[in-house]
This record gives C-alpha cells, sequence and structure tokens, in this order.
C-alpha cells in the first residue's frame, strides 16, 4: 500500500473512525475561550523557592510498568528543579501478560523482568546513585501476587519500591511532564497511556487538580480485544467502545471542558511521534515537544491495525517490541483526545521518570 493509499482508500477501521464522536456528542469541534478550573486543586506541586547552594542529587529511577521496565539515572538540582539525564533505557517485558484474565502476574514476566533489573542495578551502582526509587504501577496494584513481588523487588536488588496507587500514579506523572516548563495559565491535561491504565491529570501551571487512574490501557485492552492478525474491523470497534465507555464513565464533563491543551506522555505517544517522522533511529530530542493532531493519529491507527504483528515490526519509527500492543496505543490516544475534544497534543519525554527524580530529590 502506497504512502497515500491510506487517505484514497477506505481503510479497514473507517467505520470506527467514522462512528467514533457518536458517544461523546455530534457537535463539530469547538474553539473554547481558557477558563479557570472549578475545583480546588487537591495537591499542589508548585515548587517552593530552593536555596542555591544545595548540591545537585544523583538518583536513579525504575518504572516497573505493565508494558515495560525502565531506568533514568540522572543529577537533579533541587535549586532550580533542572534534571540532567545521564542515563535511559527502556525495556519491554510485559509484566502484566495475561493480570486482566488471571488476577497475577505470571512466573516467566517475573522473569523477564528480573534480567533486566540484574542489569539496571549493575549501572546503578556503576554511577553511584545516592538515592532510588522503584516505582510499580498499574499490572502490580492489580495482581494478587503484586505485594509479594514488590518484596522480591526490594530485597534482590535493593530498591526502594513502592506500589503507587492510581493517584500517586497520576500526581508523579504530572510532576515530571511539567518540569522545565515555564508556568501556564492554560487548562491543560497530562494523558499517560500504559500498559495496564491511563492516567489522566488536569492542572494550571504546576499545580495538578483532578486526576484519575483509569483501567484502561494498552495490554489490558489488546488482551481483551484483539484476537486476529491483522485485527477485525468488529475487534477494533469493539476495543474503541469499550475505551470511549471507561473513559466518559472516569472523566466528568465538568472537567473536560475547561482543558484547551493537552501533555502525552510514555511509550505510544512517543512511538506515534516517532513513526509520524520516521526517526530510525529513535531521536528523544525531536520527539520531545513535537506536535500530533488528531487526524495524524487516525491515519497511523488505519495504517498499523491494516498490517499484521510482522509488517508492524518493520514499520520505521517503531521500537519491533511495541508491535503487539501499538494498535490499541492508537485507539486509546485517539479516544483521550476526542473526549477532551482536543485536534492536537504534545508529546513529552519528561514523564513519571522525571516525576521520581524531581521526589527523589525534594523537590515538588
Amino acid at each position: 500500500m502506497s504512502p497515500t493509499s491510506y487517505q484514497t482508500a477506505p481503510p479497514r477501521v473507517a467505520s470506527y473512525v467514522l462512528a467514533k464522536n457518536q458517544a461523546l456528542g455530534s457537535n463539530p469541534r469547538r474553539s473554547r475561550p481558557a477558563v479557570a478550573i472549578a475545583h480546588t486543586p487537591q495537591t499542589s506541586l508548585a515548587f517552593p523557592p530552593r536555596i542555591p547552594s544545595i548540591p545537585p542529587v544523583r538518583v536513579a529511577v525504575v518504572d516497573i510498568g505493565t508494558n515495560s521496565t525502565r531506568l533514568m539515572v540522572a543529577d537533579v538540582d533541587p535549586a532550580t528543579a533542572a534534571v540532567d539525564v545521564l542515563v535511559r533505557h527502556s525495556n519491554v517485558t510485559r509484566l502484566g501478560h495475561g493480570v486482566d484474565a488471571s488476577g497475577a502476574l505470571a512466573p516467566e514476566a517475573i522473569d523477564r523482568v528480573f534480567a533486566v533489573l540484574d542489569k539496571y542495578a549493575a549501572e546503578m551502582q556503576t554511577y553511584g546513585c545516592e538515592a532510588n526509587i522503584a516505582v510499580l504501577t498499574s499490572a502490580v496494584r492489580d495482581a494478587s501476587n503484586g505485594p509479594q513481588f514488590a518484596a522480591q523487588v526490594r530485597e534482590r536488588f535493593a530498591l526502594d519500591a513502592r506500589v503507587l496507587s492510581g493517584e500517586e500514579e497520576a500526581q508523579l506523572t504530572f510532576l515530571g511532564a511539567m518540569s522545565g516548563r515555564p508556568a501556564s495559565t492554560e487548562p491543560t491535561v497530562v494523558i499517560d497511556i500504559g500498559g495496564g491504565s491511563t492516567e489522566f491529570v488536569v492542572g494550571l501551571g504546576h499545580a495538578a487538580g483532578f486526576h484519575v487512574s483509569v483501567p484502561a490501557g494498552v495490554v489490558r485492552m489488546s488482551e481483551r480485544h484483539i484476537h486476529s492478525d491483522p485485527p477485525a474491523p468488529q475487534e477494533l470497534q469493539a476495543l474503541a467502545l469499550d475505551v470511549r465507555r471507561t473513559f466518559l464513565e472516569h472523566l466528568p464533563p465538568e472537567e473536560r471542558a475547561p482543558v484547551i491543551r493537552a501533555i502525552a506522555v510514555a511509550g505510544t505517544a512517543t512511538s506515534a511521534a516517532s513513526i509520524d517522522q520516521e526517526l530510525d533511529p529513535y531521536d528523544p530530542q525531536r520527539v520531545h515537544g513535537y506536535q500530533l493532531t488528531l487526524a495524524t493519529v487516525e491515519l497511523l491507527l488505519a495504517r498499523l491495525a491494516d498490517m499484521d504483528d510482522e509488517g508492524r515490526r518493520q514499520v520505521v519509527g517503531l521500537s519491533p517490541d511495541r508491535a503487539p500492543t501499538i494498535v490499541a496505543g492508537m485507539i486509546l490516544l485517539s479516544e483521550a483526545m476526542a473526549a477532551f475534544d482536543l485536534e492536537r497534543v504534545e508529546v513529552s519525554e519528561h514523564d513519571i521518570l522525571y516525576g521520581g527524580a524531581l521526589r527523589l530529590a525534594g523537590v515538588g
């Protein structure tokens, strides 16, 4: 299929794309003025004044997620909240594989994570980190054996492993996403699409207000709905409807209405930016700050859904390990944008890893 055929030939997901706004209302997209958020922020992440003489702190943050396990080693300046990244790694480990159906972490999935943590622990020791934290998110908090897994991470790898609540995960994600940005008066939503859940945080400047963790992520939705390769149109439509209903159930209209800007973090959004630019190799500097339109996300969805898994693994800009879940990710991203009536989203490399690093250094 030629690069332009998605614009001239009906894609296999066309019925989904054309029907997607029905549950959100049939009004055309509106131009809205910036209005104040009506709620009182639940937790303030405003940066307090800092003493310039405090030296930088070297920290390590490990994010053990449903789909991937990641490491960031950084020097953080507590006085300025500047984060100087020394090392950043990401490995798709699929810890949450099967959790939605079985309710427990599988032994083979745990082994995959531990193999990666062995390498991360050695690198952390090389860099002489002063403090560390391992944040464990959706898959671990949902699994019956999650507490035992967290205890093993603490004992085996000397990591300060913490199973985050959905609220804590959202707060750290917002702190990270807003790092390095000037305070803004525009109501902003930070969207973090993970493997087992999607976090939404609405705030002004560096202060987070409404936040929610929605039980819909790329691994959970893929396992629940996609059973064909390539996905059947009815599977995509069922997945989209499930996501749409779940988002609207957890996102009150009064919280969505004021939002006029969105920042998207994590693998789905960064992959979309990389694919759209055909980046090979991946270039975080070109991904960070990239603007994705809803039309682009829908075209990427149509293109990727028309391929089988092997075809997606050959797509320039997409990590092969993300091929099995990227279609669900594109649906989640497009539905998130539609829920807030947004035509575009800014992609950010600053995410929960940055939030964890700032928190370890006493910022926020």
